[in-house]
């Protein structure tokens, strides 16, 4: 069977996992599709080198992977913050590192759990994070919602430690005054 045949059956039988995983990771549609597009391409590209040592499915993985990885290795050295104003995060903190007057985190009257059972909430939070920048709501989906220990989010998305948790700090202070803005001063 030719390459260009045993390409064209694995692109049928394995786009839709592989999409799914990519959509898992980048929770973006259009960037998921982009991936594997691009994982396929690759996939043509080294054809002659894939020896069946492993499962094609298992070798796409790989593939795919790498380009998740990459994906977030770009975006880590483009980094945009989003603050009304151009204001920096210094407007949470005086110089001795205490809460501005008005910057303080509110009193959240709810537990963890009762939070994400309420489906509003868990709504508000979404659009939340989906607004942090691209490599902030890696870290931070990473960590959180993945369960990676930071060593690993910070391999694979190509940053130093002591970036990941600038980054993480500033995210959460992001999330927080999302989260109070369209939360918690609602309620």
């Amino acid at each position: 069977m030719t390459h260009e045949k045993i390409l064209e059956q694995w692109v049928k039988k394995y786009s839709s996992d592989l999409f799914q995983w990519a959509r898992h990771k980048t929770s973006d549609h259009q960037t998921a599709e982009d991936l594997v597009q691009e994982t396929f391409l690759v996939a043509a590209e080294q054809i002659a080198t894939f020896r069946n040592e492993s499962q094609p499915r298992t070798w796409l993985f790989g593939i795919l992977k790498n380009k998740i990885a990459d994906h977030y290795r770009s975006k880590a050295h483009h980094v945009h913050i989003h603050l009304e104003n151009n204001e920096s995060f210094d407007r949470f903190f005086d110089g001795e590192g205490k809460w501005n007057k008005g910057f303080a985190p509110l009193a959240w009257n709810f537990g963890e759990l009762q939070l994400f059972d309420n489906a509003d909430f868990t709504r508000v939070f979404e659009e939340c994070i989906k607004h942090l920048p691209e490599h902030w709501n890696a870290c931070i989906s990473m960590k959180y919602l993945q369960d990676k220990d930071p060593k690993t989010v910070c391999q694979e998305l190509g940053i130093s430690t002591t970036n990941y948790w600038q980054i993480v700090h500033r995210a959460k202070l992001q999330l927080r005054e999302c989260l109070e803005q369209h939360w918690f001063n609602e309620k």
